[in-house]
């Protein structure tokens, strides 16, 4: 999954791709790389950032998801938890909702996936991208996602929505501490008996740093090591801005993990 940015202040590339015309050509640029699919994003969910209006995020993505549905082969994701969004992108050509707040508290969500048939990315969060790095507290991390993930599902499926449509996110930096992070990724296996795919968000993210201190653009390896790590064990999405070297770091991987005899 390649990440297009439509933001001015996103943690890594904000303000690279304001320009539709700039944001497709990247698009095409990934997947030219090997990107099976493309994640809009018109609101930052950096920690501490500020939420934005329906509107704004619409102005922001609507015009690149036309342009991408009519050009592109791969399909195309939003990235809100806004279920007005949602509704708007799937009709400008998006086939997919990734949703970082799982945002089922508002009924309307469920209904739209429901309804139109999407795929649906139920991403855990603790708090809001606003106040969700202020102390993250867990009495049992996997305990609580795992919680999150049963009840999730429940009311996905009490909507209509059929389980082939889910993803499961365990939302790495989203409301979780480095300990946290490093914890879910050690036993992504942990969600495995839920019999969904997991997509997998560990593209620059800040905890990277807090092993081996880098800025975003440096982070790559870091991240890399993260995603190779988890293969085999549950994940089968990759949501990333580096799709080049992804793709080949995860056929690597795989090709090595195929070669292991079987327990």
């Amino acid at each position: 999954m390649g990440v297009l940015n439509v933001t001015p202040d996103s943690f890594s590339d904000g303000g690279c791709f304001l320009d539709p015309q700039v944001a497709v050509h990247h698009a095409h640029a990934l997947v030219h790389q090997g990107a099976d699919l493309i994640d809009v994003g018109g609101e930052s969910t950096r920690p501490g950032a500020d939420p934005v209006p329906p509107d704004t995020e619409l102005q922001r993505v609507l015009p690149v998801i036309e342009r991408l549905a009519a050009a592109l082969p791969v399909p195309i994701s939003i990235d809100t938890s806004k279920p007005e969004v949602a509704r708007a992108a799937l009709d400008a050509g998006a086939s997919i909702v990734n949703d970082i707040g799982a945002s089922l508290d508002n009924p309307l969500m469920a209904e739209l996936i429901a309804r139109s048939g999407a795929g649906y990315v139920a991403m855990h969060m603790q708090g809001s991208p606003k106040t969700m790095q202020d102390q993250p507290l867990y009495a049992d991390v996997i305990e609580v996602i795992r919680s999150f993930f049963r009840h999730t599902l429940d009311r996905l499926q009490s909507a209509g929505v059929h389980p082939d449509q889910v993803v499961l996110d365990v939302g790495i930096g989203f409301g979780k501490s480095l300990q946290h992070n490093l914890e879910l990724l050690a036993q992504t296996s942990a969600f495995t008996d839920f019999q969904r795919p997991m997509l997998l968000g560990v593209s620059r993210k800040s905890f990277i740093a807090k092993v081996m201190d880098a800025p975003p653009g440096a982070r790559l390896p870091g991240g890399l090591a993260a995603t190779c790590l988890t293969l085999g064990h549950g994940v089968h999405v990759v949501r990333t801005h580096d799709v080049a070297e992804t793709v080949q770091a995860v056929r690597v991987a795989e090709a090595i993990l195929a070669r292991r005899p079987s327990p």
